[in-house]
C-alpha cells in the first residue's frame, strides 16, 4: 500500500497524474483494493494503514497456524476450479473455495488443509498443469476467515468512506461501486469472498478500457491484462525508470 501510494503521488507531482481526469476506473487485488480506494481519495492515508494493520492481524488470528492452506490450480479455468473445490470439500470435509480467479488459467484454492491437498489431486486429474501449495500464513478469502471478516466490519463502521474520483472495479463483484455504504459492505464481503481479477478486467476492457496501468511494487497484474483481455496492454510502475517511462509516453 505503502508503495502503490508513494507512486502515485510521484506521478501526480512529477507527472500531472490526475486519476479524475485521467483513468476511467480503479481496482486493486485483495489488499490493493485499499490502496485503490485511498488513491482515489475514499480513505485517509492514516486510515487506509490501521485499517490494513488490523486485517492482516484479523485474517492471521482467524484460522490456526496449520490448519489451513492455499494451493494455485494452474491450467484451470474458473468454473473447473469451483468444481474441484466443491468437490474436494465434499470428500475430505472443512472448507475448501475458490480464493481468486487470476486469469490466464491460475486459480488459487483456499481453505482447510486436507481439503486443499485433496483438491490439488483432484486438479491434475482435471487437467491442471501444475498443482502446488502456496507459502502463505493462512487461508485467505474463503470462510474460515469469517472471524476476520467479523472485525473489518466492526472497523469499518467507524471509519469515514468518501465516494471515489474514480469508480472501483470492486473484487467480489467485478463491477463499479462509488455508494461509500457498498464499498463498505463489499471490504467485509472481499474478506470471505473470491478475488474476481480475471472479471473485473474483462469488465473494464468491455467498457473500453485498452490500457491497464499497476502502480506500486512487482508486474504480476500487469503481466496478466494481455491473457485476459484481448488488444489491452498492461504496463507497470514502481521505481524511478518507470515513472521517467510513463512520463515520456505522455
Amino acid at each position: 500500500m505503502a508503495v502503490s501510494l508513494a507512486v502515485t503521488r510521484v506521478l501526480e507531482a512529477e507527472a500531472g497524474l490526475d486519476l479524475a481526469r485521467d483513468a476511467k476506473f480503479v481496482a486493486g487485488h485483495s489488499l490493493g483494493e485499499y490502496s485503490a480506494l485511498a488513491a482515489a481519495g475514499s480513505f485517509t492515508i492514516a486510515d487506509t494503514a490501521r485499517l490494513l494493520r488490523l486485517r492482516g492481524s484479523a485474517m492471521q488470528k482467524a484460522v490456526p497456524v496449520g490448519q489451513g492452506a492455499m494451493a494455485a490450480l494452474l491450467g484451470l479455468d474458473y468454473e473447473t476450479g469451483v468444481a474441484v473445490a466443491k468437490q474436494a470439500a465434499e470428500e475430505i470435509g472443512g472448507v475448501c473455495q475458490i480464493a481468486n480467479d487470476n486469469g490466464g488459467g491460475q486459480v488459487v484454492a483456499s481453505g482447510s488443509k486436507a481439503a486443499v491437498e485433496r483438491a490439488m489431486e483432484i486438479a491434475t486429474t482435471k487437467g491442471a498443469k501444475r498443482a502446488m501449495l502456496l507459502p502463505v500464513s493462512a487461508p485467505f478469502h474463503c470462510a474460515l476467515m469469517q472471524p476476520a471478516a467479523d472485525a473489518m466490519a466492526e472497523a469499518l463502521a467507524k471509519v469515514e468512506i468518501k465516494a471515489p474520483r474514480v469508480p472501483l472495479v470492486a473484487n467480489v463483484v467485478a463491477g463499479p461501486v462509488t455508494d461509500p455504504a457498498e464499498i463498505r459492505r463489499l471490504l467485509v464481503e472481499q474478506v470471505t469472498g473470491t478475488v474476481r481479477w480475471r472479471e473485473s478486467i474483462a469488465w473494464m476492457a468491455g467498457q473500453g478500457v485498452t490500457q491497464f496501468i499497476e502502480l506500486g511494487a512487482g508486474k504480476v497484474l500487469a503481466g496478466l491484462v494481455k491473457r485476459i483481455a484481448d488488444g489491452a496492454t498492461g504496463s507497470s510502475v514502481g521505481a524511478p525508470a518507470d515513472v521517467e517511462a510513463f512520463k515520456a509516453r505522455g
